[in-house]
């Protein structure tokens, strides 16, 4: 089983993701190790999910994001992160771990308080994970202030620092991924 799995019908995207994935993990593991950070990855700071209602993306966003935690000791021997077994996969999924944060709305729009308590937090050093990631969920009920409250963050990121689902007005600032639309 991997983070992937249940992503039916979404092959490129899993692809495409995995592949993201794999860079970051790269890019992790030589800070760590202070080697030189690779030339080129795959790997960008902002990832904006996009399709219709019941295409994924929240799934696709959380997918994304246990892969980047994944704390598998396969990953040393090759394996590719994305286990969804490890500590760092399985809280990620369950939305309990200490550096995924998911912002959703709160009635009818995402409220700007919740964004710039967010955008604060990206700031911050991972607690236990790999990277501080943060989750908007329904980016597209992001009022005006809430936007450009998480618009720093997105185009001015900190290091280890990976937003996913990011707000319309920052489009131009985020990596694309678009779940096919469920047939």
């Amino acid at each position: 089983m991997s983070v992937w799995d249940d992503l039916v019908g979404q092959e490129t995207v899993s692809a495409v993701l995995g592949a993201a994935a794999r860079d970051a993990d790269a890019l992790v593991t030589a800070a760590a190790a202070d080697e030189p950070l690779p030339e080129t990855s795959r790997m960008t700071h902002a990832w904006l999910f996009t399709g219709p209602p019941g295409a994924g993306r929240d799934q696709a966003a959380r997918a994304f994001a246990a892969a980047l935690q994944c704390v598998s000791p396969d990953r040393a021997l090759g394996g590719a992160p994305g286990c969804g077994f490890c500590d760092g996969c399985h809280t990620a999924l369950l939305g309990t771990h200490a550096d995924v944060t998911a912002v959703a709305a709160v009635g009818a729009e995402i409220l700007v308080k919740d964004m710039r308590d967010t955008v604060r937090k990206s700031f911050t050093a991972p607690a236990n994970g790999r990277w501080q990631i943060i989750l908007v969920e329904d980016a597209e009920r992001l009022n005006e202030k809430s936007a450009n409250a998480v618009l720093k963050a997105v185009e001015e990121p900190a290091p280890a620092r990976s937003g996913c689902c990011a707000p319309p007005p920052s489009r131009t600032s985020c990596r694309p991924s678009a779940p096919a639309a469920a047939t």
